[in-house]
């Protein structure tokens, strides 16, 4: 009854004050960034970014240089070249379609969330005809799908299969050892790509072992850095296709990076100290273990739903197996906007949670619960979003982050 009490005065408050006030009042503590990326920046990251910037040309870069792009394969768990581009990851997707494609060149693409769609849109302003797949966004890649449509492809004209591993948009995590199997069985010929921003370093990943021939990558997720490197990891038969491929490239030509990387260096000036970050990230990761590194992602996501669950709220992924341990996507009550609840979250407790995107707008809010993160975060922030869900007057029980205590407990037993 006092709690309760308690929030009717804070809400109160809250709606007689002005913006200024309540963020000048919110400004001692830190902030919680719990958008799914990019994701706090652990200190060691932030230490070593901070070093004096080095000729990119001389002796001590090179040997930094031939270092990562040797660690690095580790992470995306291969043996093959892994290309590192000063971009966001929207410039990975274009190198990953332009090094291997020519102009009308067909592209087969499954529309999974926002990110999907926009990978597809990309690929239409390159003059690639990109067939989509239409998608609930609540269900995963579906492989009996592409498996139909590459059978009916006698010719082979689809030259790629595009899929996003984890879209960040919806929470949902699609299998991408079974879209091979089903690229496979179908005998087709075409090239395996995968996006893999917001599952990399988070979610278990094989690039060899599953049988990609294209693995796109980024560094504000679980890489821990911030934006601005991108990564394509790529294997023989792209490499084949790459020599073969018409779209003009220049900044994002495989052969020009990889001839400069067997020096240790790039053929333009790369993003020095965020290299630097991404060597302290690499140790990091290895230093936990990958294997350590995935089972704390699933161990804190599991307690995410847990605590969803427990305030009678709907997750937007509907099949367990398609859960993603990098993100959260929570689906509000109907006639309750998810952007003026995380405007409340916010401003009343410093915590950013991540907004619905295209179809989810407002529908949807996100928990990020990934990079650099462990169970007091998340309790932290689970306690934000419920005294959030109660000053929004949002229909939920109040049980949501003891659940999620119930549960870490358990499995740290």
């Amino acid at each position: 009854i006092i709690l309760r009490v308690w929030f009717k005065n804070r809400q109160k408050t809250f709606h007689n004050i002005n913006q200024k006030d309540v963020m000048q009042r919110l400004q001692s503590g830190r902030h919680f960034l719990q958008i799914p990326g990019p994701t706090n920046v652990p200190d060691r990251i932030l230490r070593a970014i901070e070093r004096p910037t080095i000729d990119h040309r001389g002796p001590e870069f090179k040997g930094l240089g031939l270092e990562l792009l040797e660690s690095i394969k580790e992470i995306f768990q291969t043996k093959q070249p892994v290309i590192i581009y000063p971009s966001s990851g929207t410039g990975a997707w274009e190198a990953a379609l332009v090094n291997t494609l020519s102009s009308g060149d067909r592209v087969l693409m499954y529309d999974t969330g926002h990110f999907a769609s926009t990978w597809r849109k990309l690929a239409e302003k390159l003059s690639l005809d990109a067939q989509l797949l239409h998608g609930s966004w609540r269900e995963g890649a579906k492989p009996e799908e592409i498996e139909q449509a590459l059978v009916e492809d006698k010719d082979h004209t689809i030259k790629s299969v595009c899929v996003v591993h984890n879209d960040t948009a919806t929470g949902i995590t699609s299998d991408i050892p079974a879209i091979r199997k089903a690229i496979d069985r179908a005998g087709h010929t075409a090239l395996f790509c995968v996006d893999t921003i917001s599952s990399l370093a988070s979610i278990d990943y094989r690039h060899d072992e599953w049988g990609v021939d294209v693995t796109v990558g980024g560094s504000q997720k679980g890489l821990m850095l911030p934006p601005g490197l991108s990564f394509n990891a790529i294997s023989k038969k792209a490499l084949v296709a790459s020599g073969e491929a018409k779209l003009p490239r220049s900044y994002w030509d495989w052969q020009d990076m990889l001839n400069a990387n067997k020096q240790g260096v790039f053929p333009y000036t790369p993003a020095t100290n965020l290299l630097y970050g991404l060597r302290e990230s690499i140790r990091m990761l290895l230093e936990e273990g990958l294997d350590q590194v995935f089972s704390r992602h699933s161990r804190l996501a599991e307690a995410t739903r847990a605590a969803v669950q427990a305030w009678g709220l709907e997750l937007n992924a509907l099949n367990q197996s398609e859960y993603s341990n990098s993100l959260t996507a929570v689906v509000l009550p109907q006639g309750h906007d998810a952007d003026v609840f995380r405007k409340w979250v916010l401003e009343c407790f410093n915590v950013s949670l991540g907004n619905g995107l295209g179809r989810l707008n407002g529908k949807v809010f996100r928990i990020g619960h990934l990079g650099d993160f462990n169970e007091p975060m998340l309790l932290g922030t689970l306690g934000a979003i419920e005294m959030g869900l109660e000053l929004a007057e949002i229909p939920h029980r109040p049980e949501g982050v003891r659940a999620a205590m119930s549960n870490l407990v358990e499995n740290n037993r």
